[in-house]
């Protein structure tokens, strides 16, 4: 099969043997998406080594120990546990200590024309989302996992600094649970995009009137200065979440963070099943977020398109 791969920060499309699946389903892939952990993964992010590429939507060929998936849709968390921890054991193998993550830690990953999970990480899309909104599930899950670390209600002002594809996927839904969410960004086009779904939005270098107006700060930008940004635009007592993945340092202000007694909140990845109903309900649309379509053939120029200024979802297809 044909698999996009790292190596050492090289980057290109292989044949390689289909994955062996020892108990684990085989899952033939419809579309994958391209994420900016990929684009990290290839500058040295996570040390990894192999296929690349964790959003996806495919088809079950090989079940394992669930026969009722075979022929089904699917898309897949992609923590894969020990399931024998106790984490495992009571449910979530997000942080198992043995734990192999798709396309990012000691597992191939989705953008290839197979790949294989445990069959208790697959999960039926529903009949009415389309493949193209399905690739999505992954990152509105991480989106939606906010919640399970800082409490949002109507009253809650948020901030969101970044206007690309994870950026607004959370105003999104932050939006669900609060009457008050901005989107901080350098691009006119995409904060359009915000603004269509009832989001506020300003130009990153208009902010400074809104120093210190924010009681949570989703930093979703993907850069070392966002987390300068945020760490201006949230209150007193306030609380930033990390929801990026760069390969590199930050610098803080240690005082301000102590003196204002802010806390900073870690947000990796979500559950899949909140994130389906929200694009089988339609309260979460993802149609104007794709900006292009490669064939996994064109995997490297699709990896350099996804890098442009503007460029939103880049998808792949097999």
């Amino acid at each position: 099969m044909k698999a996009l791969r790292v190596n050492n920060r090289l980057v290109r499309v292989e044949e390689i043997g289909s994955p062996a699946t020892e108990g684990e389903a085989l899952v033939r892939v419809t579309k994958s998406g391209i994420c900016n952990t990929d684009l990290e993964i290839v500058r040295g992010y996570a040390g990894f080594t192999g296929t690349i590429g964790h959003e996806f939507v495919g088809v079950v060929e090989e079940p394992g120990d669930l026969a009722e998936l075979k022929g089904k849709r699917v898309v897949g968390e992609i923590n894969a546990g020990c399931g024998e921890c106790d984490l495992c054991v009571g449910g979530d193998s997000r942080h198992c200590p043995r734990r192999t993550v798709l396309g990012i830690l000691g597992r191939d990953g989705a953008h290839a024309e197979f790949l294989t999970l445990p069959p208790r990480n697959l999960i039926s899309v529903p009949d009415n989302v389309s493949d193209d909104s399905a690739v999505f599930a992954e990152p509105l899950a991480a989106a939606f996992g906010i919640f399970e670390r800082v409490p949002i209600d109507r009253e809650t002002r948020v901030a969101v600094i970044g206007d690309g594809k994870l950026g607004l996927l959370c105003a999104m839904v932050m939006r669900l649970r609060s009457d008050s969410v901005m989107v901080v960004g350098k691009h006119a086009e995409k904060l359009a995009i915000a603004g269509k779904r009832d989001v506020e939005t300003v130009k990153l270098e208009r902010v400074e009137n809104l120093r210190r107006s924010f009681d949570v700060v989703v930093e979703a930008s993907g850069s070392e200065s966002g987390f300068a940004t945020a760490s201006d635009m949230v209150k007193t007592r306030g609380t930033i979440v990390l929801k990026s993945t760069f390969h590199g340092a930050t610098v803080w202000e240690a005082s301000r963070f102590v003196v204002d007694e802010l806390s900073v909140v870690g947000s990796r990845c979500g559950r899949l099943a909140p994130a389906l109903e929200l694009l089988a309900s339609n309260q979460i649309r993802t149609d104007d977020l794709v900006s292009e379509e490669f064939t996994l053939e064109n995997g490297v120029d699709a990896l350099d398109h996804a890098t442009k200024s503007g460029v939103l979802k880049v998808l792949l297809k097999p």
